[in-house]
């Protein structure tokens, strides 16, 4: 069926958006996955690589809410991608020289301060575009997001073989060219900055919003499920490793996720309308609890393995979506970008810290499986948390999009 004036005008508005998603979640495949295995190739100590690796958690505390309130106060979104692109790329210049692990934690806090505030705002500006008359329209989000999915996936397997055949010593030039590709597609974004009728003349503020018990709960959930996924964003390579497992073959097992994350995109509106946004909370938290459990216990068992990774399309591509959906409803206008920023500042700059910082002592000292034992644990409390989002939304007599 032909597509209509509109719908057409409508995926050309978007389409700058997939490709900065692409190039974005393309040097997180390079950069996440292998950034413990380079560090591990320098001879660091596991508490030391837990230290660094923690540095792009502690950026999230601050600089996605000041990036995005400041994009909520000028509108202008996307110049300020443009000067976080470029500055992360200036600052990756400096992982060519190793001056230590000071200089390392210097060089990281520079472009993870720069970086971390990126995605908030895109996604700020995309549920911007997605929505139409305050309805979240997820069919179209997930068109969006897939492009981030397939530039990971496609990232972490060609990262894998590439640094199976020549080294970690290549890790750098990697990061920086990834950037490179991240900065042009930030100069392709339309350069336009919100109008007056986007935008409130008065900057509204958050505490209405924080005031509501439904929200606190979210929040909760959602420290405790993302925390939960810090076992496998920070450990699970290095766990790989311990196991035997070649780079190649890590960097298939991450592939197995971000492939299933990209079918759930690509047909997530034939599924989320199934159950409330609050109910997919509590499915994802289960999920979670049951997929850390099997890493832990069975991963010696590469098909076991295998169906754990494949668990990614619902524990952190629905939690994923549901979440950008009950945020947007939320936190509206001028809140959009604040909001956003206060979910990656909840959900993965804290919980980020604490769990790079306590799997890296836990690992230490009983062992990498220590931490996925752990996570499956915080994942009980992301669904106990998820359980009263759903239980307030289902108190409420008139119906909400939760």
């Amino acid at each position: 069926m032909a597509l209509t004036e509109a719908q057409t005008a409508q995926r050309r508005n978007i389409l700058p958006f997939a490709a900065l998603t692409a190039a974005y979640c393309t040097h997180a495949g390079f950069f996440n996955p292998f950034l413990p295995l380079w560090l591990k190739d320098l001879g660091l100590s596991l508490v030391s690589i837990s230290l660094l690796t923690s540095i792009q958690a502690a950026t999230r505390m601050f600089a996605p809410y000041a990036w995005g309130a400041l994009s909520d106060r000028t509108g202008e979104r996307v110049k300020m991608l443009r000067w976080g692109a470029g500055l992360a790329l200036v600052g990756s210049l400096g992982l060519w020289w190793n001056g230590g692990m000071w200089w390392l934690g210097l060089v990281l806090l520079f472009v993870f301060t720069h970086t971390s505030g990126m995605m908030p705002m895109t996604e700020a500006a995309v549920a911007h575009v997605v929505s139409h008359g305050g309805v979240f329209d997820t069919k179209l989000y997930g068109r969006v997001r897939l492009w981030g999915s397939l530039g990971f996936m496609l990232a972490v397997l060609g990262a894998g073989a590439w640094f199976e055949h020549v080294g970690m010593a290549s890790f750098p030039c990697m990061v920086t060219l990834s950037l490179v590709a991240l900065l042009i597609c930030a100069y392709q974004m339309p350069d336009a900055k919100e109008t007056p009728q986007d935008r409130h003349d008065k900057v509204q503020s958050m505490r209405p919003v924080l005031a509501q018990a439904s929200v606190r709960w979210l929040f909760g959930s959602m420290f405790f499920h993302v925390l939960s996924h810090m076992g496998i964003y920070t450990f699970f390579s290095l766990y790989l490793d311990a196991l035997g497992y070649s780079k190649t073959m890590i960097g298939l097992l991450w592939a197995v996720s971000v492939t299933v994350e990209i079918a759930w995109f690509f047909t997530q509106s034939r599924w989320l309308p199934r159950f409330s946004l609050s109910a997919w909370l509590v499915i994802c938290a289960t999920v979670m609890a049951f997929r850390m459990a099997v890493t832990a216990s069975m991963a010696s068992m590469l098909w076991v393995l295998v169906i754990a990774q494949a668990l990614h399309a619902l524990t952190f591509a629905a939690h994923h979506s549901a979440s950008i959906a009950l945020i947007s409803h939320y936190f509206p206008g001028n809140l959009r970008g604040r909001g956003q920023a206060l979910y990656t500042v909840v959900a993965y700059g804290i919980p980020g810290v604490i769990g790079s910082l306590l799997g890296g002592l836990l690992s230490e000292r009983f062992g990498l499986a220590s931490v996925f034992w752990a996570t499956g644990l915080t994942s009980v409390l992301a669904g106990a948390c998820a359980y009263q989002v759903w239980r307030n939304h289902h108190r409420l007599v008139a119906p909400t999009p939760a």
